[in-house]
């Protein structure tokens, strides 16, 4: 009876995981081969923590910037054929808003048509050109946002502040370019 509860102790003490913060220079960060051995290496892990942190924001507000540019590009991406005027193209000619173009369509025929400027807010169509580099980029935000939560997590409090000084700076820098987004990490 001794010998399991000797064992049980032994291994829930082993498992507990640190619940306040803690100060030492000697935390390991993502694994035991990232363990500082001195203030120096204990410093150049902090200061990587504040540029992942940085990175992890300017990825945000490019996110951000391109799904501006990808809107835009949906909204002047409306042609529509002159020529017979049809009664959606009718009602288009007279919006003073349209611009007037040249559409070489696939047969090489070159037919008069006008650029319309999309002012609704519809879901914007699957389209491979967008949606595999906005997945692509959500899933590099989604990785830096996991290992800056892990460093958080050693409850280290040089570790919190590096993230948290990053988090800061990375703001400062770009922050104008993140407003309105819906994914702000």
């Amino acid at each position: 009876m001794d010998h399991s509860s000797s064992s049980s102790s032994s291994m829930s003490s082993s498992m507990t995981m640190a619940m306040v913060f803690t100060n030492s220079h000697d935390t390991a960060l993502f694994s035991s081969q990232w363990t500082p051995s001195s203030s120096g290496t204990y410093a150049g892990t902090c200061i990587f923590l504040i540029v992942l942190a940085i990175i992890g924001r300017l990825l945000v507000a490019f996110k951000a910037l391109m799904e501006q540019r990808w809107l835009s590009a949906h909204l002047r991406r409306r042609y529509i054929v002159v020529a017979g005027q049809s009664t959606e193209a009718g009602r288009i000619a007279a919006d003073p808003d349209a611009k007037g173009a040249t559409l070489i369509t696939a047969q090489g025929v070159e037919e008069n048509v006008r650029v319309v400027r999309r002012t609704t807010r519809e879901p914007l169509p699957w389209r491979f050109s967008v949606d595999l580099p906005r997945a692509l980029i959500y899933l590099v935000i989604t990785g830096v946002s996991y290992l800056l939560m892990l460093a958080v997590m050693t409850m280290n409090i040089g570790y919190f502040c590096s993230v948290l000084a990053g988090a800061f700076l990375g703001e400062l820098a770009v922050g104008r370019y993140i407003q309105g987004s819906e994914h702000d990490h």
